[in-house]
């Protein structure tokens, strides 16, 4: 039997196959690859999708993180309060900037910030940022008031949330990347929304911030050979703005796929062995970017499930407050209990809109065999 991939971007370029290559092909027949009018014409689309007057296309999610955080102001002394449990790319351009992570502890149900403990250390905090960890919104109204009470503004990391919606305190419903001060969004080719490359977004309703990360991105550039800051080369590229564009409309639809399996894959799978799922809250649920379980037997079913052809995985094994890169901090295990449990148990199980219901069933069995055996 062939592997059933945790991410298939093959099957997604197969579906996706006659928009994407027209899109390129008129990039490549034109000749306008850095700045041209497909980047503004996916720019107008993306900002309609989430629902914001502003997107900015940027070379990749971390850029937007790093533009976003340089144009609120943050610098050297500085800390950004973030969650333990994600990508080290949230916290990397905390520290290009001379500030430091200050790691946030989580809520076990869902691997994002927990706004309970975001409260207990926010003193002193420059930027708060949370993670839309795995396909789900963060408890963003929770964490707003607290970043809110403490006068600080909230950046959210919505790498993982492509289409994801949430419920604001006053009722409305909005998608991620529309809440406070800005959205930071990665198209890396495994994303819900995925580009053939690096690519990402800056979303915003504020043009001030707008204006400034666009200057950013390009330079500090405010004409071709003029430069008023000192700016980077963050720009997207518009081949890949081009394969955006081609792919955005399918997004909901995909997403719907995503929210079906994941509904399969739980009913399938409640009361075997020592399984625990994520929770699901109503007014945050999620898209579904990985599909993730916790097990006490989580290393010896990856074994099984790799070696009998499927392609689970593990997001993220090592929290970031004990990654080698960040030992300068001096945190030792014990400091974030519950986002080291977590990390030890988490496993994720293959989940994309081509995953066919006979590839799920046998993803499911797979993990069935396992716990058989294991007793």
């Amino acid at each position: 039997m062939s592997k059933i991939p945790l991410v298939d971007v093959k099957a997604n370029y197969a579906r996706h196959r006659e928009a994407i290559d027209a899109a390129m092909r008129d990039v490549i027949e034109n000749g306008q690859f850095i700045q041209g009018p497909a980047l503004a014409a996916f720019e107008e689309r993306f900002a309609a999708f989430c629902g914001v007057r502003h997107a900015i296309g940027v070379g990749s999610g971390t850029a937007a993180l790093h533009l976003v955080l340089h144009a609120l102001g943050v610098g050297p002394g500085d800390e950004v309060a973030v969650p333990a449990h994600t990508f080290v790319a949230t916290a990397e351009p905390i520290s290009w900037l001379g500030a430091r992570p200050r790691f946030v502890e989580i809520d076990p149900a869902t691997g994002a910030m927990d706004p309970a403990a975001l409260r207990t250390v926010i003193d002193g905090v420059k930027v708060v940022m949370p993670v839309d960890i795995h396909g789900r919104a963060a408890d963003l109204p929770a964490i707003a008031a607290v970043a809110a009470e403490a006068g600080v503004p909230m950046v959210e990391d919505a790498a993982q949330s492509h289409g994801a919606q949430l419920v604001r305190p006053d009722g409305t419903v909005v998608r991620t990347g529309a809440y406070e001060a800005a959205g930071c969004f990665s198209f890396y080719p495994g994303k819900n929304l995925g580009a053939f490359g690096d690519a990402g977004a800056v979303t915003t309703n504020d043009p001030d911030l707008a204006a400034q990360v666009r200057m950013l991105r390009d330079h500090g550039r405010t004409t071709k050979y003029e430069h008023l800051i000192v700016g980077y080369a963050h720009r997207m590229d518009t081949l890949q703005a081009a394969v955006l564009s081609a792919k955005l409309p399918s997004v909901d639809a995909d997403n719907r796929r995503r929210v079906a399996l994941a509904g399969a894959y739980s009913a399938a799978l409640r009361g075997v062995g020592d399984l625990r799922f994520l929770a699901d809250p109503p007014d945050r649920p999620s898209v579904y970017h990985h599909y993730v379980v916790r097990t006490r037997h989580r290393e010896a079913l990856l074994k099984h499930l790799n070696a009998n052809g499927v392609g689970a995985g593990v997001h993220y094994p090592i929290p970031l407050h004990l990654q080698p890169a960040y030992g300068f901090l001096g945190h030792r295990r014990g400091d974030l209990p519950q986002t080291e449990a977590f990390a030890d148990e988490c496993l994720s199980l293959p989940i994309y809109p081509e995953l066919t219901d006979a590839q799920l069933d046998r993803v499911v069995a797979e993990v069935k065999a396992y716990f058989e055996t294991a007793g």
